[in-house]
């Protein structure tokens, strides 16, 4: 039975935690806080610590190791902990990306190489990257910080996908579109550094944010059973082969919500279409003896 590790707190983490202790697995959750959800069920498959994405990399990985040794390994690594900063890009600045940046990039990247030399030593494994649709519409003003951190986390996993091969440790990219979970876009906007040039903007799509929670088409009980399936190829992924057992050193993606799938058609659509357009014009900066 697979032992899992993984952000519990809420939304996609805590339902995670219900469905694959509901299927018998063992599960390691984690939060910033010591104490277990208290919607948890008490169970002897289940064991709580806290880990901290800011704390840095000596603490994780002194955490990590501990976590590895309450049931002598981890089969599944869920990065799925993360947060959203609103802020307009020259209000914000370089200080709001690297606060996003720390907890949504850099903690996940922490995590994962604590995890991995345990994986490594065991040829086994797989890695699970949180995404997200934003990292396709990046269209949103005050979205931006949170668009480019999800746009790093999915080439954070495309990159361990070809580096993990030989290692035989699978990598599945998960891209939620919107989702009701708690906590969504309830941070307020970034305002310590305003500029009355952004007023209007900021105004309004503060407003906007503030009516999206409850209102998303996403059912994320139904998310998270998905993803299990995924990982344990079950399920929907019945007779799934992960791109390693056909020798593809690729990662599964897997975008959740008709709005996910949207958006990426949408900005696969728009890149295509430049590349047909100017067809000529990107292929004349080849030099000439390579035509």
């Amino acid at each position: 039975m697979p032992r899992w590790p993984q952000g519990t707190s809420s939304g996609f983490g805590k339902r995670l935690v219900l469905s694959a202790l509901k299927r018998g697995d063992f599960v390691i959750s984690s939060s910033r806080s010591s104490k277990l959800p208290a919607d948890f069920p008490q169970s002897p498959r289940i064991h709580h610590i806290v880990l901290d994405l800011d704390s840095g990399t000596d603490e994780i990985k002194k955490n990590v190791d501990e976590a590895v040794k309450i049931w002598g390994r981890i089969d599944v690594l869920v990065n799925n902990a993360g947060s959203v900063l609103p802020a307009m890009l020259e209000e914000g600045g370089t200080m709001i990306l690297q606060k996003q940046l720390q907890t949504n990039l850099f903690g996940v990247l922490d995590v994962t190489n604590a995890v991995l030399p345990h994986m490594r030593a065991r040829k086994s494994g797989t890695v699970v990257f949180s995404g997200s649709r934003s990292s396709w519409r990046t269209d949103v003003p005050g979205l931006a910080y949170y668009a480019m951190s999800k746009v790093a986390v999915r080439t954070l996993g495309e990159c361990f996908a070809v580096e993990l091969e030989p290692f035989k440790i699978n990598v599945l990219i998960v891209e939620p579109g919107g989702f009701r979970t708690e906590g969504m876009l309830t941070t307020p906007f970034y305002k310590e550094n305003p500029i009355p040039d952004y007023d209007e903007l900021r105004t309004r799509w503060e407003y906007i944010f503030s009516r999206i929670p409850g209102t998303q088409r996403g059912d994320p009980a139904k998310a998270t059973e998905i993803m299990v399936d995924f990982v344990r190829s079950e399920g929907v992924a019945q007779g799934m082969l992960w791109p390693l057992e056909k020798g593809i050193a690729l990662p599964v993606f897997l975008p959740l919500g008709q709005d996910c799938e949207d958006a990426i058609k949408e900005k696969c659509d728009l890149v295509l279409d430049a590349c047909v357009e100017w067809k000529d014009v990107l292929r004349s900066t080849d030099f000439d003896e390579e035509k």
